[in-house]
């Protein structure tokens, strides 16, 4: 039995990302624990003004969901791709929450960090209103390095997967159905 933590990282209060995640953590519910996140329920100040110069106060939101990706052990999340990345609320929870002491740590004399965060895995499904093979090949699939690469390497979560949905824009109802089913399958 692992401990899955699913963020659904797109703000609006109804889409096709929020309904993938709860299907996702129905189907996982049935041999895992599950703590679901919707990022927007979350309330905070996305901006991190003074960088890592000064402590801020992590406000209750940001706090819970620290607590959550310290629990899990496979963190799963599931985002759309606005402007080649992901949404400015998830990026603000990355920024104010992955912080020094907490996600890394620096030593004296070395320019790469500890990773804190090790022995978590993570999976990655990805919506879009761009054709994926255009995005991926064409375009560079930037969320994909941004999370991987540049975030969860640098922390020490292991990417096991990503899945591609879209384009979301011209899919009817039958197509969404048989994404959503695939999620199910994922769960697994």
């Amino acid at each position: 039995m692992k401990r899955i933590l699913i963020i659904n990282a797109n703000p609006k209060s109804a889409s096709l990302g929020k309904v993938m995640a709860e299907r996702y953590a129905n189907r996982a519910r049935e041999k895992h624990q599950i703590e679901l996140i919707n990022i927007g329920d979350m309330q905070f100040n996305l901006n991190l003004e003074e960088g890592y110069d000064k402590t801020t106060e992590l406000e209750d939101d940001l706090q819970d969901f620290q607590q959550k990706l310290k629990w899990s052990q496979h963190i799963v999340i599931i985002t759309p791709v606005w402007w080649g990345g992901m949404p400015a609320k998830l990026k603000g929870v990355f920024d104010r929450v992955l912080l020094p002491g907490y996600a890394f740590k620096y030593h004296e004399g070395k320019s790469i960090p500890e990773k804190l965060l090790t022995g978590r895995t993570s999976e990655l499904i990805i919506t879009l209103d761009t054709p994926t093979i255009w995005y991926r090949w064409i375009q560079g699939n930037p969320i994909y390095h941004q999370l991987k690469r540049t975030i969860f390497d640098f922390i020490g979560i292991k990417n096991k997967a990503t899945h591609y949905f879209g384009p979301v824009i011209s899919a009817d109802e039958k197509q969404r159905e048989r994404w959503l089913n695939r999620v199910e399958k994922l769960a697994n």
